[in-house]
């Protein structure tokens, strides 16, 4: 979620291709996007689980410097490394690595919603994050497109996502990306009281 607020969803022309793992890795077929950037998005395998945690890292950091306490960033970013070793096994498939030039930019997750108030014509974006050395650049933008078509694959209608409601800039980027707020929240103890809100997508 950590996005600068004039990222935009450009209509920028690509080609699609995704790799998985599947009992091993797979070399990454790469995601052209208008001749402009050499970013590869694909399934993350064991060995991503280092890049991964450090991308989560970092983007907490910068991220939510101002809405969630220093101390409770700090407590969750212990937990980072052996969450994704856990996390990430050969059988993943849905969780992914955005690299750009080969090196890990950014990290998501596209599954089924958690919520049990949407049917099976819906999918999430579970999180999306970059690393802070990325900001600003587009990457973000090409995540959600990439993220989108992987959705209508599915046959899926709709895209949700849940947010910081303190997290303009990012709510900012959504909504530039065709999100809408579907008047969803919930009040959650991440070091303080914080509410998230639920946005919408038509795909």
């Amino acid at each position: 979620m950590g996005f600068a607020k004039k990222s935009k969803c450009e209509e920028n022309g690509f080609t699609l291709n995704t790799c998985g793992s599947n009992g091993g890795e797979k070399p990454p077929m790469p995601l052209t996007l208008g001749g402009k950037m050499n970013i590869t998005i694909r399934l993350a395998v064991p060995s991503d689980a280092p890049d991964m945690a450090e991308v989560g890292m970092r983007s907490w950091e910068a991220a939510y410097k101002h809405i969630l306490p220093a101390d409770y960033i700090r407590e969750k970013n212990a937990t980072r490394p052996q969450q994704f070793r856990e996390s990430i096994t050969d059988e993943n498939t849905t969780a992914y690595v955005i690299q750009k030039d080969g090196k890990t930019a950014g990290i998501m997750k596209l599954a089924p919603p958690a919520d049990d108030d949407v049917d099976d014509t819906f999918y999430e974006m579970h999180y999306i994050y970059l690393h802070p050395d990325y900001f600003r650049q587009g990457i973000g933008a090409q995540a959600m497109k990439f993220a989108f078509q992987k959705a209508r694959e599915l046959g899926k209608t709709f895209m949700v996502i849940w947010v910081f409601a303190e997290n303009t800039n990012t709510i900012e980027f959504y909504k530039k990306c065709g999100f809408i707020a579907d008047n969803k929240s919930r009040t959650q103890s991440r070091g303080r009281d914080v509410v998230i809100i639920r946005m919408r997508k038509t795909l």
